[in-house]
């Protein structure tokens, strides 16, 4: 709440694709994700094998590896970065800060989700990445471009899952539905 002309003003949060997503088109689906909170990890040098221990016992999941993602029940923790990864849906414990830089990143963060029988095809035509269940299986995690834009992408049981910065969401969403349109109708055609 914030005081404005006297007046109680209540701000409410939105999501980066507010009223612009879900959408479906053929058979793929695009929609946004909450992932929780967005915590950078950046393990101090000497660090990583004890910020895998603090992880394991606070979240229990690791460290990833890199091009990897670490999944327990309602955390995860994805590759995003040399010697950086994000831990997603929980606050992290305390116990991580002796051993890595630890940031908040949710505000700066749209996450989405593209899933359906075309998913792959959507996105062959944005990043220069094969991501194929053979290439890319579940858990894998890519930093890539999409467009013009850097993203993160990551093989999820439910599809694909993109990270751009907030600031490019709605483009995201134009970019990925204007490939959904293209490969529906190319679908449609043949």
């Amino acid at each position: 709440m914030r005081m404005e002309d006297g007046c109680v003003v209540e701000l409410t949060a939105l999501m980066p694709c507010n009223g612009i997503l879900p959408i479906t088109i053929g058979e793929t689906t695009l929609s946004e994700v909450d992932p929780g909170r967005i915590t950078a990890l950046m393990p101090f040098r000497g660090q990583h094998a004890a910020l895998t221990e603090a992880l394991q016992a606070a979240h229990g999941l690791g460290f990833p590896e890199p091009g990897q993602t670490t999944v327990a029940e309602g955390a995860s923790c994805v590759w995003t970065a040399r010697d950086q990864a994000f831990l997603m849906g929980p606050a992290p414990d305390d116990s991580l800060a002796p051993h890595a830089a630890v940031t908040d990143q949710s505000d700066a963060w749209s996450v989405v989700l593209l899933a359906g029988l075309d998913a792959e095809d959507v996105l062959a035509r944005l990043v220069p990445i094969d991501l194929r269940p053979a290439a890319f299986p579940e858990g894998a995690a890519a930093r890539t471009l999409c467009q013009h834009m850097s993203v993160t992408i990551c093989r999820r049981a439910e599809g694909l899952q993109i990270m751009a910065f907030r600031s490019m969401a709605r483009t995201l969403a134009h970019e990925i539905s204007d490939a959904m349109a293209s490969v529906a109708g190319r679908r449609a055609a043949g």
